[in-house]
């Protein structure tokens, strides 16, 4: 799948939760990433926070870097 896509989606949860406390909304981020979204999207987003997460809000990368521990 397109990164880029990935990383609209991503944005999209995180502002959906972003009126949360910033720690509360970064965990319910990775919550959603893992119910929700197929392993091997969560493989490439992971991957793509890795690498510098370019176009990633503060939010959506701290959720993805929740997720990859």
């Amino acid at each position: 799948m397109d990164a880029d896509y990935l990383v609209t989606m991503v944005n999209e949860i995180a502002a959906f939760f972003a009126g949360e406390d910033p720690g509360k909304a970064a965990e319910n981020v990775a919550n959603h990433l893992r119910r929700y979204w197929d392993p091997r999207m969560r493989r490439q987003i992971v991957a793509h926070a890795a690498e510098g997460g370019e176009g990633l809000s503060e939010v959506a990368k701290a959720g993805v870097e929740l997720l990859a521990r």
